[in-house]
């Protein structure tokens, strides 16, 4: 189907009037705005849906929304024949608020009970909700960190994580099943419908609250200047609320960022992983001399810390930094065994530091690895359930998760969390960054990057797959000098050790390959299933030599890690 076949199949009766206009306004120029509209079909992924917002069958709207939502409405009613119920949450981006109701209709159109947030939430708390409710299902419409243009649309399973296999796969067969938008049930039924109102903040708070371990050293520092942003998200209707029920009267909003915007008025993006976006945070921070700073994305699923260093300079830490400052915390307070009497246990992605589970085994605590994707963590505590009980995990994209009450990254957990930790070393006579030496000292020096090569088109997608097919075929014997101790093939699911052994990979399938070098050092190749996209992760390790070296030490290894890059990038 090409192009005009595809705006003309719009056409239906169920496509609103003003929309089948702009349509055969369209196809009557028949020029790129038609083939940048109808090229394709916007594919339904794992996880759901993202794009550019707008007319078209590429696009996020009221249409493909729907359908994907019709999908989903079907296999439900197969899954859950005596009858299913699904909550809804967004964001702040620009019509998600109208596309979280058009969901709402589909599914209460099909006879499916729906639990709709009335105001924007964090995506953490749907995945509560989710839990509290009994619900079968979630959505969340978002398109967390990417640029204003953009939306999406997440579901959950009823464990309150994000689709996994078989029921990801179940879905994206029901939504290619649905056919012309005229299968689709878009006039809702109100009496299916339920709205959450803002007392939902008071049951997460109420959850949240027990996971405090030191009460008293934020008692103690509750004067603590810090500065939180929600980058005109959804966050600054959860954090603020949290950190002052913990006790903390010194959180300074970023006023500029305070109210949700959808067009992202004061970054460039929206995202917390980037230090542009939270100049403001930390030009606020310096005026208020503040501790810390912590920005959250516009769904609230991730989180950033900039933190004083050595010089009293505000130093934006990685992913992998604040998932090993929140790891070592829990790990050091919790103990061994939960209160009911399971034995805890961590996780982690593949492609994230191998830091986290030095620490863990160090308390005598397992860390599990998972693929690439916080669904995959979730997923694990949902296996684990009744045999051990999950304390903390994340992944380097600073997403993280503490407790089990929430099944996808928690942004508004993470903050207090990290809050806590920071209280508690001010309290003993340290800092957050104070804290990250000590565990460097303890473990080692890390230095983690992340590089991301852009290949777009078919002329991409065929080197990309020759860079990937020449790892696995030509794997090194050394990078950076060092020997490659072992060589890991996710999408063959065999490790080859340098002695030539073999051994398996317990996990699913998938297009990656990892390098472990002699030294401690990883080096991991994953193409992004979502971009035309291959991306390098790079973690070198080295023994720690003291704070007043670290600067020279991370060039050190940011110019080993450059030499292994054009190795295998050229």
């Amino acid at each position: 189907m090409n192009a005009k076949e595809r705006a003309t199949s719009w056409l239906v009766n169920s496509v609103d009037q003003q929309t089948q206009e702009e349509i055969k306004q369209l196809i009557t120029e028949d020029g790129i705005a038609l083939q940048e509209a109808f090229f394709q079909d916007l594919e339904f992924g794992t996880g759901g849906l993202r794009g550019v917002m707008g007319i078209g069958s590429t696009r996020i709207n009221r249409y493909t929304i729907g359908a994907a939502t019709q999908g989903l409405a079907d296999y439900l009613k197969k899954q859950f024949p005596e009858g299913a119920k699904v909550a809804i949450a967004y964001d702040s981006r620009n019509q998600s608020d109208t596309l979280a109701r058009a969901a709402a209709d589909v599914l209460t159109g099909n006879g499916i009970t729906v639990y709709l947030f009335r105001k924007l939430r964090p995506t953490p708390v749907l995945s509560f909700a989710v839990r509290q409710l009994g619900c079968q299902s979630g959505i969340v419409i978002t398109a967390s960190h990417n640029p204003p243009e953009y939306n999406g649309y997440k579901v959950y399973w009823e464990d309150g994580g994000q689709v996994v296999p078989p029921h990801d796969k179940g879905i994206i067969g029901c939504v290619r099943a649905v056919g012309s938008f005229d299968n689709v049930q878009f006039k809702g039924n109100d009496a299916l419908l339920h709205f959450l109102e803002d007392d939902w903040d008071q049951h997460y708070i109420n959850m949240a609250m027990p996971l405090i371990h030191s009460k008293a050293a934020i008692a103690a520092q509750a004067n603590v200047p810090m500065v939180y942003t929600s980058i005109h998200g959804a966050g600054i209707t959860m954090v603020p609320q949290l950190l002052e029920k913990m006790g903390f009267k010194n959180v300074h909003i970023v006023a500029e960022q305070a109210q949700p915007d959808g067009n992202f008025s004061t970054v460039k993006s929206p995202n917390p992983e980037e230090k542009e976006a939270l100049s403001l945070a930390i030009q606020l921070a310096e005026k208020t001399n503040s501790e810390w700073v912590l920005g959250t994305d516009p769904d609230t699923d991730r989180v950033g810390l900039c933190v004083k260093d050595n010089q009293g300079k505000m130093a934006l830490l990685n992913g992998n930094q604040t998932g090993a400052l929140l790891a070592y915390y829990q790990l050091q307070m919790a103990g061994k065994v939960h209160p009911e009497g399971l034995p805890y246990f961590t996780a982690r992605t593949i492609v994230t530091s191998t830091l986290i589970e030095e620490i863990a085994s160090s308390f005598g605590v397992p860390c599990y690895s998972t693929l690439t994707g916080f669904k995959y963590i979730a997923a694990v505590i949902a296996e684990r359930e009744g045999k051990e009980k999950f304390l903390c995990g994340g992944e380097e994209s600073y997403g993280y998760l503490i407790g089990d009450d929430v099944r996808d990254k928690d942004a508004v957990i993470s903050a207090a969390a990290l809050s806590e930790i920071g209280a508690w070393a001010l309290n003993n006579d340290t800092s957050l960054w104070g804290l990250l030496m000590k565990i460097y000292e303890r473990y080692g020096l890390y230095h983690e990057e992340l590089v991301s090569i852009t290949l777009k088109g078919l002329d991409g997608m065929e080197k990309i797959k020759s860079m990937m097919d020449n790892f696995r075929n030509n794997a090194p014997q050394t990078l950076g000098g060092v020997k490659v101790v072992e060589t890991r093939d996710y999408l063959k699911q065999i490790v080859v050790h340098a002695d030539g052994r073999q051994s398996a990979i317990a996990l699913p399938s998938s297009n990656v390959m990892q390098f472990v070098l002699a030294d401690g050092s990883t080096v991991t190749a994953r193409p992004s299933g979502t971009e035309p996209k291959i991306k390098f992760y790079f973690s070198m390790k080295e023994p720690f030599m003291g704070q007043e070296k670290y600067a020279d030490q991370v060039k050190t290894l940011q110019e080993k890690m450059k030499v292994i890059e054009k190795e295998m990038i050229g």
